[in-house]
């Protein structure tokens, strides 16, 4: 019991610190999970759990942003709040129609050490790439994101189903390449990881079914609890970050790791 705690914490302290950080949570926890894990058929309900944690940190740092009730908002704070939902909701149909579609052939086929090196390396080449440039944003709110560009910013996020990838990289990189500012770009990403891991989740527990004797249910929440305040310390200091320096430290984070899964997992 205090083993699986343990390890619960671990996996939680994992995925709190990478899900949003454009990483790959994937990447980390293939190496993690070399030393800890649980049984195959806890995994991955546990694993739905953390993400759920991670995905509510964010919620709860954004919630003046994402609430739109309340009798002291504006109409005008609330328009832009409902406008900034329909963005993100358009921004996540590509992965829901694609991720019904091909989600699982993707998982059978490319849930292996080499792509996911693969994609770690390629993915952290084209990050300090796209930092190196001179890059010009016409994009700089929510405001001026259009439809069509939230649509795209999803379509390009669907890459990242490619294990190693990282969805928040792949968001990132392609609102900046669509021309969004980098807070910009990092900010969509947060929002369109809402409902994107709430549709991923959602869709994992109606197809694994709950049911936790007591132990189990004690684990998930260590696990969740640990996620939840990991991952709001990341976004809380992400958005800190970007404020002063570029992306290209993750890049080259990307390459090294890439190194080290395809030395360690053969």
């Amino acid at each position: 019991m205090l083993t699986d705690l343990f390890n619960s914490i671990i996996l939680g302290i994992t995925e709190g610190l990478t899900e949003f950080l454009p990483v790959s949570s994937t990447g980390h926890l293939i190496l993690i999970n070399k030393w800890f894990y649980f049984e195959d058929s806890f995994t991955k309900m546990f694993d739905i759990v953390i993400q759920v944690g991670a995905i509510l940190a964010v919620v709860f740092y954004f919630w003046k942003r994402l609430f739109p009730f309340g009798k002291f908002k504006t109409l005008a704070e609330k328009k832009d709040i409902w406008q900034l939902w329909r963005k993100t909701l358009v921004g996540v149909i590509p992965a829901i129609i694609i991720g019904a579609t091909v989600g699982k052939i993707i998982e059978e086929k490319l849930f292996n050490s080499l792509v996911v090196s693969l994609a770690l390396l390629i993915g952290g080449l084209i990050l300090i790439y796209i930092e190196g440039r001179k890059h010009r944003a016409s994009l700089i709110s929510i405001k001026q994101l259009s439809y069509t560009t939230a649509f795209l910013i999803g379509l390009i996020q669907c890459i990242a189903m490619i294990p190693g990838t990282s969805r928040s990289a792949a968001t990132i990189i392609g609102a900046m390449l669509l021309g969004t500012s980098r807070q910009l770009a990092v900010e969509f990403s947060f929002f369109l990881a809402i409902p994107t891991l709430i549709a991923a989740s959602g869709y994992a527990l109606l197809k694994h079914g709950i049911s936790f004797s007591g132990n189990e249910i004690l684990i998930l929440a260590a696990g969740f609890i640990t996620s939840f305040i990991v991952a709001l310390a990341v976004v809380a200091g992400l958005m800190k970050f970007i404020a002063k320096h570029d992306l290209k430290i993750f890049g080259y984070y990307r390459i090294i790791l890439a190194v080290i899964i395809l030395l360690i997992i053969r």
